[in-house]
């Protein structure tokens, strides 16, 4: 399956009303009361909540791809943007002076309860079928508490301090719920993903969510759970320890299928999508569904290689990209002499080389370095609509690289650590953090991982890490003050509450630490 995606009925957890609209008689005879009977009535819920991945700006909100704002918020990369205006709100997240009316903030909020307001709205409808082999029933609500449980993984580890909902909401008043403390949804999402596991398919390459995607997830967030707080994981009667997690990545290695794709270099490209390599990928597709401009709701592009891709006209290998999240003297010069680096950054010099071009080095915060897995390739332009919004690119959100180095941090064994190193051609390395978090820097460049990657090895590493001074390089462009970054320890790297969110529950959420 290349792509997922299909026109449905936009379901959200609080809508905002007017009194005219209130009365009027409905239009339309299609019903969620009445509507999801059978089987295939839910499993379009289902793939509705699927398609909740691939959104990347709330209506009438910023653009918000979290591979995007990852990246910024790292040490990997800047805000960028064709000028400071342009960029404003993602430099807020560059510089961690992030406002609490931060459009890009709050639009990660949104999406991410807009997913478990589907995901629990497959479920319970699931959960109501009738007359229906109950494996269909079992794999559909597994599918849903995966999604459920990447949904409010996003929201935790940005936020920390977010309400949880396992149900849908009968109304606003019970909608309006205060935050849980982060070991509460850290179980809840431990749970999902522990009682998925056994009715999720085991079939690769089809993108939707496997037995295997869920371990690896597991791990991941058990990983950034211990190095943020060090609590634990119990999913139910299920302790989550160390031992756990390391056998259900051990299981994903011996049985999935999975592997490492045997070339590097070609592995983000659109032919090597789903490749054997991909534990998990989101689908992004060339043609709107129903909009383009002024319905970002029906965008099925990525996003994030559009906002990523160079400013450029000209040539046949790329199209105009937004020059957002440029890539930092930092990350290049560490990645000098690795083979992995033309695959990750994209040069200048890269880019003029073809007869041609022409490239405008004087956007905001200008590098001469861009992402090279996710940018505005030629070959992955949308056909209809508008271009820029259709870039059929998928993102590879947990690759099979990154399952080996879990691996190898679980188990402190450094031959996890040289596999990957071995299909690059370098050389063994012995086990020590530094080598396993060094490996991780440049395996996984780009992919919108090292901000947490610092994140989750404490407040003293991201101060040392996230903090960006005399790192202007050559080709830089503006002030050099433009490039000097500073961690705020205050907030330990998470975002804001949207204080319109805090306006609108009447106070019962409250602000985090920092703001």
């Amino acid at each position: 399956m290349k792509k997922i995606f299909i026109t449905f009925l936009s379901i959200a957890i609080l809508s905002s009303c007017s009194e005219d609209y209130l009365t009027l008689e409905p239009q339309a005879t299609l019903f969620s009361s009445n509507y999801f009977s059978t089987v295939e009535e839910v499993e379009g819920a289902l793939i509705a909540t699927y398609d909740v991945l691939g959104h990347q700006k709330g209506t009438n909100l910023s653009w918000s791809p979290t591979l995007t704002m990852s990246e910024i918020l790292s040490d990997d990369a800047y805000a960028g943007g064709q000028d400071a205006g342009d960029g404003a709100e993602e430099d807020e997240l560059n510089r961690f002076t992030i406002s609490t009316a931060n459009d890009i903030v709050r639009s990660i909020w949104k999406r991410n309860y807009f997913g478990i307001y589907r995901a629990n709205f497959t479920i319970e409808n699931a959960l109501e079928l009738e007359n229906v082999n109950p494996t269909d029933v079992d794999r559909i609500v597994a599918e849903a508490r995966f999604l459920r449980a990447w949904f409010h993984f996003e929201l935790v580890r940005f936020f920390e301090n977010v309400p949880m909902f396992t149900t849908v909401p009968k109304g606003l008043a019970e909608g309006n719920r205060p935050q849980e403390d982060p070991a509460v949804v850290y179980n809840q999402i431990a749970s999902d993903l522990v009682e998925a596991i056994p009715s999720l398919p085991t079939q690769i390459g089809t993108g939707r969510a496997t037995k295997w995607s869920a371990q690896a997830l597991l791990a991941r967030v058990f990983l950034f759970e211990r190095g943020v707080y060090g609590n634990g994981l119990t999913a139910g009667n299920t302790i989550v320890d160390q031992a756990y997690v390391l056998t259900q990545l051990e299981d994903l290695i011996a049985n999935s299928g999975h592997d490492l794709f045997p070339d590097y270099d070609e592995m983000f490209t659109m032919a090597n999508e789903f490749s054997v390599e991909s534990v998990f990928e989101v689908s992004y597709a060339g043609e709107p569904v129903g909009g383009d401009w002024g319905s970002e709701q029906y965008v099925e592009g990525n996003l994030a290689a559009q906002l990523m891709g160079p400013r450029v006209t000209g040539g046949t290998t790329f199209y105009r990209g937004w020059a957002f999240a440029t890539v930092s003297e930092k990350r290049y010069q560490d990645m000098q002499g690795d083979p992995r680096l033309d695959a990750t950054i994209l040069t200048q010099p890269q880019i003029l080389s073809e007869s041609g071009v022409t490239l405008n080095t004087g956007s905001y915060q200008y590098t001469g370095y861009y992402n090279n897995k996710y940018t505005t390739r030629l070959s992955d332009r949308g056909t209809v609509g508008t271009p820029e919004l259709h870039n059929m690119s998928n993102y590879r959100a947990i690759r099979y690289a990154d399952v080996l180095l879990m691996v190898a941090e679980l188990s402190q064994d450094a031959s996890y650590i040289n596999l990957v190193r071995n299909r690059v051609g370098l050389g063994p390395v012995s086990y020590s953090e530094q080598a396993l978090f060094q490996e991780r820097a440049r395996e996984l460049a780009g992919e919108g991982l090292r901000y947490f990657d610092v994140l989750r090895r404490g407040v003293s590493v991201a101060q040392q890490e996230l903090s960006i001074t005399n790192q202007v390089g050559a080709m830089y462009s503006g002030d050099p003050a433009i490039y000097e970054v500073t961690f705020n320890a205050e907030t330990r790297g998470f975002l804001p509450i949207p204080q319109v969110e805090i306006d609108l529950s009447n106070g019962v959420l409250e602000q985090n630490d920092g703001y």
